[in-house]
């Protein structure tokens, strides 16, 4: 055996070239970086802007530079970005294709910048435009919340604790937890997006740079609420995008509560609402089944979510100062992400908006399961003057009989309660049914329709909409 096919084995099948067949490969990111090209098309030409305002470049070379960047730019749109390993990233990618179009005018681009600076401006840009399609993936699944609420403000179903059923709620009270879920989510997602809108272009590789430039002017051409304050930090600062990813995992938690909750409500024995098809599956050898995959991949995607969130804290923990390549590996978590977040906002909102509830079985289950307990409890304080514990003790002996007869507390006699304990009088069934339980649950944020009606109106007036309910 040769010394040089040796080598090759050493190296591996796909490797021949050797090392630096693998350190083409591992240095490249253009494969997942090309995804920037719209914030590095941007970044460069407000750089340019000010270059040739500021009189670094001329105004012809700065002109000719920003028509240039155009033509790149509508290459892209029509055609994709090429994958040219050989020159790495998007930045590199786009600079060398100007040069093809513009000639040596070109290589001015890059004058008091950095590849460093370059990345964090685009990464931030990109992770800004994220942010901003979640909030409009958000809001519209808060309008579709809202709207089935409002139209549910008044249908009864069991309310569970320990997925044991508790006490009766309404479906439209139960909808409005999760648009206040949302809400916390928007804000948040808001929170991330005002912390991270400084720019950091023009802080060159690490130290600034002696050329002067105008860092106010780069900001506010690209939206951004001014300059970054320390060219250290500038560079090597990820935080914009953990706190994007903290926000996606949160989201992703409460979307995976309500896919849970659309699957558990989707099976027979709850039988509480019919999937809308275009989200469901049959089964390849069960022709009576009818699965609820795109919840249940909700479910699954936000596993994947917080996995993209551990990854970059992980890759971030231990990085001196200023860059590390490390950081190249910032931008995969991100946008999986931001990709598995927008599919899984868009399956839940059509989930709420298209769902068929049932409703009659709702209601049903709310009186199978003894909902009204709390009920006859608080009856026992209010009207008799019982106190609570004791109250407790009596409507667990009530509960007892009517479970050992198979009826529901209602169908309980008089007789019957007041063998338990005589201070119950027939106005008790007042208090019993699920309708009257639910009306009297009317405390600020309680299930209570006229409650319900009002948190609904509130959130119609927060999201601009004309109220209906």
């Amino acid at each position: 055996m040769s010394g040089n096919s040796g080598s090759n084995q050493m190296w591996g099948g796909r490797f021949a070239g050797g090392p630096s067949a693998i350190m083409r490969e591992i240095n490249a990111s253009i494969p997942f970086d090309k995804a920037l090209w719209r914030q590095d098309i941007a970044a460069s030409k407000a750089h340019v802007d000010m270059l040739g305002a500021q009189g670094i470049v001329s105004a012809e070379d700065a002109a000719l530079i920003s028509d240039g960047l155009d033509k790149v730019a509508a290459e892209y749109e029509a055609e994709g970005v090429p994958e040219n390993w050989d020159l790495e990233d998007i930045h590199m990618t786009t600079e060398s294709r100007l040069a093809e179009l513009i000639g040596p005018a070109a290589g001015r681009l890059h004058t008091a910048r950095s590849r460093n600076d370059q990345v964090a401006t685009d990464f931030r840009l990109w992770v800004r435009d994220a942010i901003d399609q979640a909030e409009l993936g958000l809001r519209q699944l808060q309008v579709a919340l809202v709207a089935r609420a409002g139209e549910h403000a008044d249908s009864i179903m069991p309310g569970f604790t320990h997925l044991q059923t508790a006490q009766p709620v309404t479906l439209g009270h139960h909808l409005m937890a999760y648009y206040e879920m949302i809400a916390r989510d928007r804000s948040r997602f808001a929170d991330a997006r005002r912390r991270m809108n400084r720019s950091p272009l023009g802080s060159a590789a690490l130290a600034g740079t002696g050329f002067p430039i105008d860092r106010f002017r780069t900001a506010a051409a690209l939206g951004f609420d001014g300059p970054t304050d320390n060219s250290l930090d500038s560079v090597s600062d990820r935080d914009f995008a953990l706190d994007y990813l903290m926000a996606a995992a949160q989201c992703s938690l409460h979307l995976s509560r309500l896919a849970e909750e659309f699957i558990i409500w989707a099976s027979q024995p709850f039988g509480f609402v019919t999937l809308p098809d275009s989200l469901s599956t049959g089964s390849s050898i069960m022709p009576q089944k009818k699965n609820p995959d795109a919840a249940e991949l909700v479910r699954g995607h936000s596993g994947r979510i917080v996995g993209c969130l551990t990854a970059l804290m992980i890759t971030m923990k231990g990085l001196p100062l200023a860059y590390s390549k490390d950081m190249q590996d910032d931008k995969p978590p991100v946008f999986e992400a931001a990709s598995l977040l927008a599919l899984s906002i868009a399956a839940m909102t059509g989930m709420v908006a298209e769902a068929k509830f049932r409703t009659e079985r709702m209601r049903a289950a709310a009186e199978l399961g003894y909902a009204t307990a709390t009920d006859l409890a608080d009856w026992l304080v209010r009207q008799a003057n019982i106190p609570f514990r004791e109250a407790h003790h009596i409507t667990g002996s009530a509960v007892k009989l009517a479970e050992s007869r198979g009826v529901a507390l209602d169908q309980l006699s008089l007789d019957d309660l007041q063998a338990i304990d005589p201070r119950i009088d027939e106005r008790v069934y007042a208090a019993l049914s699920v309708e009257a339980s639910v009306a009297a649950r009317c405390s600020h944020g309680g299930t209570a329709p006229e409650e319900v009606r009002k948190r609904v109106a509130e959130a119609q007036r927060a999201l601009g909409l004309e109220e209906t309910a």
